[in-house]
């Protein structure tokens, strides 16, 4: 099978990665890729967003299925425009895509299919965000409706913050035009997860619970970043709790979607707060996380390619159950000196020369590129994320931190904390 991953980052390293374990692998390509993926795939120059460029390589190369990595093309219709020249794409077209290009959609949606999640409203104004705060509540997350690259919420702890961080999206656009309107919801209490499941347009198959560290700092502090790193699995979900999310957060939606004659294929992306009263969504993406990606994939143990190939068909419900590995995986993201607020170009990487699969630990890419004499250079603000898999999650943790100890490049730097919330509670093992 020939496959072609569209996306430049750590979550499309890791996503190239598992489907190259894949028998079924035959040409892999990445658009655009990085230094990692160039070493297992071959990079291509082309515009996440160019459709009519990507259908032509596909026709080109005899691609048999298109595995889109970020948000991005999938709003802009990428999917459907490829399914349309009778390409099989693993991700969902535009209409589904709303559910993360839009805030106030997703709320739409959650309402009708009925989804526990916030109280909320829509604004697009100071004034409209004050009448709104007297029922919402006056502590509020502040949600830009449209795309902000994982960095369009604001958490106001009273009413001031938050208009001010409403006259900053609406009236100074400090997010762009994703900021023309906002969502504010109701701050809740809890613990903060993710649940991403596979989705054929009717079957749900979910992966691992997992759980990301957004903030630039340790002890959860600074300003939201993409994500510094991530572990999985959360050791406060088992199995039948992931069921039941799948059950009252993921099935309705997908039902409801199927409804409104927007079937959903892909990777459906559940951020959920594990509050007093039970799971409630926080938001949907439409796409695998990044840095999650590289511990839940490292942690499935099927075959990741016939898996994607499946869910693109409509096949999901004939593969066998998912599969995967005992004991946990943890991932700890190198980062340019001043990310989230700048990045890194064009600095060697030291520490690279072995393979990025070191059967224990892995090292996936998100901002670099191949640079004079095909060493590898940083390309961005999340330079690298390196994986430590381990019988528990302390043991994923120290080899994690022992792979990044080798590595680095001017301005490195990395949370020392990643895992800190699960490490109080036992990962339990999980049978194949």
């Amino acid at each position: 099978m020939n496959v072609l991953i569209i996306g430049g980052g750590g979550r499309e390293h890791a996503i190239a990665w598992a489907v190259s374990r894949s028998p079924s692998c035959g040409d892999l390509w990445v658009a655009r890729g990085n230094a990692g993926t160039a070493r297992i795939a071959r990079n291509v120059d082309l515009r996440e967003t160019d459709a009519a460029a990507i259908a032509s390589l596909c026709r080109r190369e005899s691609i048999d299925l298109v595995v889109v990595g970020p948000e991005a093309p999938l709003v802009a219709g990428v999917a459907d425009a490829l399914r349309a020249d009778g390409t099989a794409v693993f991700g969902p077209g535009a209409e589904g895509a709303r559910l993360e290009g839009s805030k106030a959609h997703a709320k739409e949606v959650m309402e009708a299919a009925g989804i526990p999640t916030a109280r909320g409203a829509t604004v697009g104004s100071v004034t409209e965000a004050a009448k709104a705060l007297s029922w919402v509540g006056e502590r509020v997350a502040v949600k830009a409706d449209g795309l902000a690259a994982g960095k369009g919420v604001v958490m106001a702890p009273d009413r001031e913050t938050a208009i001010a961080a409403v006259k900053a999206a609406v009236e100074d656009r400090v997010f762009g035009d994703a900021g023309a309107r906002v969502v504010l919801e109701e701050w809740l209490e809890g613990e903060e997860v993710s649940i991403i499941a596979l989705v054929d347009g009717e079957e749900v198959r979910p992966l691992v619970p997992s759980q990301d560290h957004k903030r630039a700092y340790d002890g959860d502090e600074g300003p939201n970043t993409g994500g510094m790193g991530a572990y999985a699995p959360y050791p406060g979900l088992d199995a039948a709790a992931v069921e039941s999310v799948a059950e009252t957060c993921l099935r309705p939606l997908v039902r409801e979607l199927d409804r409104r004659g927007t079937p959903f294929r892909g990777v459906l992306y559940a951020g959920l707060m594990l509050t007093a009263d039970g799971p409630r969504v926080l938001e949907y993406n439409v796409r695998f996380g990044d840095p999650e990606t590289q511990v839940l994939l490292p942690m499935l143990a099927s075959d990741a390619l016939e898996l994607f190939a499946a869910t693109a068909r409509g096949e999901l419900a004939q593969c066998e159950p998912l599969r995967f590995r005992p004991g946990a995986a943890l991932t700890v993201v190198a980062a340019a000196a001043d990310y989230p607020a700048g990045s890194a170009r064009g600095d060697v990487i030291s520490g690279l020369d072995g393979p990025d699969d070191r059967g224990d630990a892995l090292v996936f890419h998100g901002g670099t590129r191949v640079g004079e004499g095909e060493r590898p250079e940083t390309n961005g603000g999340r330079v690298l994320a390196v994986t430590g898999l381990g019988p528990s999650l302390a043991a994923a943790r120290d080899r994690a931190y022992e792979a990044l100890a080798g590595i680095s490049f001017p301005g490195m730097r990395w949370r020392t904390d990643i895992g800190h919330r699960g490490l109080g509670a036992r990962v339990a093992a999980r049978e194949e």
